[in-house]
């Protein structure tokens, strides 16, 4: 095998595959990309058993072939060529090496046979349809700060992924909780996924997938059956196993009656939050908040390091409401707010709360309240 490839193309082609790849690897093939050079792209495949990514990229092949080589080293190497470097790569199956030359560099690594990489099996896949970059990118990005670490609940453990009843009609629907909050984000649901089975996508596929959605008005191809999901550009395929569980039912967290409704500016509600949380101590970061006419206070009162309190002019006019929130909850959940106004719905101290941008109803936030 030989080629030769622009290396801003080796690059991002090269640093896809190797953010699959584990750190820790008691299967040393498992370290690898496995590189296919065929007509005019060559292919980096990496995978770690549960997912797996191919990045094509357009080259210059002089002798089609494959072998598999170290990811995370042959990163390294790419990324330390200097800018705009044509970089040659010639694999040498007798002597198991593989040779990356650019300008007067040169460096001889060491490969492993491509018949012991493992390839994911190809599923039948019960769903194919596509959906834009921009509404797939919103469907997770909103949503994954909300996904569970905790590992004994191994089906919180990623963004749930189903066609749901939603506002005018079906919606493809992201859902993530981790008990303490929990956001669903709908959108438009896209021709041929109707018969779409519902599966949660793992935390680490939520992560690689960000990196296919730069591009606002790419068409992803979206592949679902029971087991899998495929996510494909052109040059790009992602493909994950799903997690082996059953998915709460979510709709039962999320409260139907609260009346007291709270509009305020998101960005000066975040900031007026980090400011108070500032003094509160690590392990609860409890603030407490207090809604009375038009007006709200925010205070954190900390015994060991101090108190802060800070008066935010908003748009509220029920009666009277003292309750508390995890600092960090309401943080994450306030950045996710596009718009200008965030509405909060209450309806008591120990009721879990409704926040939503606006008045649009496709994004839709629950935080549990803490006793302050």
């Amino acid at each position: 095998m030989k080629f030769s490839i622009e290396r801003a193309a080796l690059l991002k082609a090269v640093s896809q595959a190797q953010s699959v790849v584990e750190r820790r690897n008691t299967i040393p093939i498992l370290a690898n990309v496995l590189i296919e050079a065929e007509g005019s792209d060559v292919s980096f495949r990496a995978t770690d058993l549960d997912i797996e990514v191919v990045d094509k990229a357009p080259a210059q092949v002089e002798r089609a072939g494959s072998t598999t080589v170290a990811a995370t080293t042959l990163h390294e190497i790419v990324r330390k060529l200097p800018d705009g470097a044509l970089v040659s790569l010639t694999a040498d199956t007798a002597a198991g090496r593989l040779t990356v030359e650019a300008g007067r560099s040169n460096f001889s690594l060491a490969t492993l046979p491509k018949e012991d990489f493992p390839v994911m099996a190809s599923s039948e896949y019960a769903s194919n349809f596509s959906a834009k970059a921009s509404v797939l990118r919103r469907l997770f990005d909103k949503s994954k700060f909300a996904i569970s670490t905790e590992e004994t609940r191994y089906y919180l453990n990623g963004v749930y992924m189903h066609i749901a009843d939603g506002d005018g009609g079906k919606k493809l629907r992201c859902v993530a909780t981790d008990g303490h909050r929990l956001a669903r984000i709908d959108a438009d649901m896209p021709e041929g996924a109707a018969d779409m089975p519902g599966v949660i996508v793992p935390r680490k596929t939520v992560g690689e997938l960000r990196k296919l959605l730069e591009d606002d008005d790419m068409k992803i191809a979206v592949s679902v059956s029971e087991t899998k999901v495929r996510f494909a550009t052109p040059q790009i395929t992602l493909t994950s196993k799903v997690i082996d569980g059953t998915f709460p039912d979510y709709t039962r967290v999320i409260p139907q009656g609260n009346t007291r409704k709270l509009e305020v500016d998101a960005a000066d509600f975040a900031r007026a939050v980090d400011r108070v949380a500032t003094v509160s101590s690590e392990r609860s970061r409890a603030v407490k908040l207090q809604l009375d006419e038009d007006r709200l206070i925010l205070s954190v009162n900390a015994p060991d390091s101090g108190a802060a309190e800070e008066e935010l002019a908003v748009a509220y006019s029920d009666e009277r409401l003292e309750i508390g929130f995890n600092a960090k909850y309401l943080l994450e959940i306030a950045s996710q707010v596009d718009r200008e106004n965030a509405v909060f719905l209450f309806n008591s101290s120990g009721d879990p709360t409704l926040m939503r941008e606006g008045n649009d109803t496709s994004a839709v936030y629950v935080v549990m309240p803490m006793r302050v």
